[in-house]
């Protein structure tokens, strides 16, 4: 299969190496954490699958095993002995530093009890995930949306291959990666969920609504959400609050963060389905606002805002002090809302972007511009952002 060059995590990674005694590289499965830390080390380090039945590494002779290595050290998938962590804590204490240790996983912290809190002030964490628009190039962004960014599905050889991939991943999700982590939730169940949130893709999080829909409890519908969110599945865009004299919204919007998984679940198998499913605009607009996010690292400085009286903006991003809005509209020419003017004032932002599909920038008003997707990398790479 081929391989796109993924040069700005190498250059984060080499930097939290240079920083840190332990970096935490974080990430769904199949995302190409592995070949990442692969590409790093070079073949000069030592490495560590923990979902190898046979690995040395297991937890009585760790110690033993880790102790007199030099270097950088790989130990994947994380999850799997979250106990390690104690003896990492240790080992980074040591000084002088003998090794540092590059360790991956797919589930957050939140969702592996301890890590974060076990080595406090000696860990960086770095999160990725699939291809973005930077590594794939501009022509190639509608095959980015179709099929997502996770490298088996992206660069399948057909349509029909990379869905029959994500079939498989999403399975293989639900029947052995869920229940290694310690959670038992019925696969079916947890499968019906994901399908549902899909239909809700880009909504307000409605617990009440999705378990009248399933039959369950509103417990158990934030749980399975706080498994998908942890398993980097889902993103819950938070709301922002300021005292701005207006009622607010305080309830997350639901993202499927890949789209090619949102396409999955809703049963959409090629450009041309997609065109023509009622929620093209949602999803279409979904995929712009993750590119936003990633392309501007912007994962603990994003929010949305809405009032109760209808004003709204897509994305609220943080940067250096200054607020910049971003909307997402599914039209070649897109036009400014009575909602962006409130949004602008209320928000006091510098800039409003309206992301769209056409093929070029242009002033729409004052402190609002069109951009293309296509043009979002360029963006992104301003010094504003940086």
């Amino acid at each position: 299969m081929a391989r796109l060059s993924r040069p700005h995590l190498i250059r984060l990674l080499e930097r939290s190496l240079r920083q840190f005694p332990v970096t935490l590289l974080l990430g769904p499965r199949q995302c190409g954490k592995t070949t990442l830390a692969r590409q790093l080390a070079a073949g000069n380090h030592a490495y560590f699958d923990l979902e190898d039945p046979e690995s040395s590494l297991r937890p009585e002779l760790a110690k033993q095993v880790l102790e007199p290595l030099r270097g950088l050290v790989v130990i994947d998938e994380f999850q799997r002995q979250p106990e390690l962590f104690t003896l990492l804590r240790v080992l980074a204490d040591r000084r002088p530093l003998r090794a540092r240790f590059l360790i991956l996983g797919s589930a957050s912290p939140d969702l592996v009890k301890g890590a974060s809190e076990t080595l406090a002030g000696r860990v960086n964490y770095c999160e990725m995930a699939g291809f973005d628009a930077r590594e794939i190039g501009a022509p190639r962004h509608d095959v980015l949306w179709l099929r997502g960014g996770y490298p088996r599905s992206f660069l399948a050889r057909s349509d029909v291959q990379s869905f029959d991939w994500r079939q498989s991943f999403v399975q293989t999700f639900l029947e052995r990666d869920i229940p290694q982590l310690g959670l038992r939730v019925p696969s079916q169940a947890l499968r019906r969920f994901w399908t549902m949130l899909a239909h809700y893709h880009g909504q307000l999080w409605n617990a009440s609504d999705l378990a009248r829909s399933l039959g369950v409890g509103e417990n158990a519908v934030r749980h399975y959400l706080d498994i998908l969110s942890g398993a980097f599945m889902v993103r819950q865009l938070q709301p922002w609050f300021e005292n701005v004299g207006k009622r607010l919204v305080k309830s997350p919007r639901v993202y499927l963060r890949d789209s090619g998984l949102l396409h999955l679940l809703l049963g959409i198998k090629s450009r041309r389905e997609a065109l023509s499913h009622p929620k093209l605009g949602a999803s279409w607009e979904g995929f712009a606002l993750e590119q936003v996010i990633r392309l501007l690292s912007a994962e603990r400085d994003a929010f949305f805002y809405r009032t109760h009286a209808g004003a709204e903006l897509d994305l609220l991003i943080l940067r250096g002090g200054k607020r910049y809005g971003f909307e997402f509209k599914y039209a070649d020419a897109p036009r400014v809302t009575k909602s962006m003017q409130i949004a602008l004032v209320d928000l006091r932002l510098q800039r409003l972007f309206v992301i769209h599909p056409g093929e070029r920038a242009y002033a729409l008003a004052s402190q609002i511009e069109a951009v293309p997707l296509r043009g979002l990398p360029d963006l992104a790479a301003e010094p504003r952002f940086r």
